[in-house]
């Protein structure tokens, strides 16, 4: 959960970045995930389009989202070759069971098994 603190001397921009950066290598934000538009999260977070913009160029440069034109922008897997696979594989995986109506403990469950054969 961001959260945008308006006494911080960090400006705001930075803070939306720091945090956004966090939940990414935290894992709380899986890669594929769709984030908010700019327009979106700058009326949920009470900022201005461009203050939100500015973080996710800069969120872009570093890699940690992708911008897939009209689609929107996506959580960018990160790590190394296989890491990345394993995060897609993970997001494909949960779309999926999503689509299906499976609880996720469930989901979890039947990975649990196939991981330990």
């Amino acid at each position: 959960m961001i959260s945008i603190d308006s006494r911080s001397a960090t400006p705001p921009y930075e803070q939306l970045r720091v945090q956004f950066m966090a939940e990414v290598t935290s894992g709380a934000l899986a890669a594929g995930t769709r984030i908010p538009t700019v327009r979106k999260l700058a009326e949920d977070l009470g900022l201005a389009p461009n203050t939100v913009a500015r973080a996710y160029r800069e969120l872009e440069a570093d890699g940690f989202i992708e911008t897939r034109g009209r689609n929107g922008s996506f959580v960018s897997a990160q790590g190394d070759a296989a890491e990345r696979q394993a995060q897609e594989a993970a997001r494909a995986y949960a779309d999926r069971i999503q689509k299906l109506g499976i609880p996720a403990a469930q989901a979890l469950g039947y990975v649990t098994a196939a991981l330990n054969p």
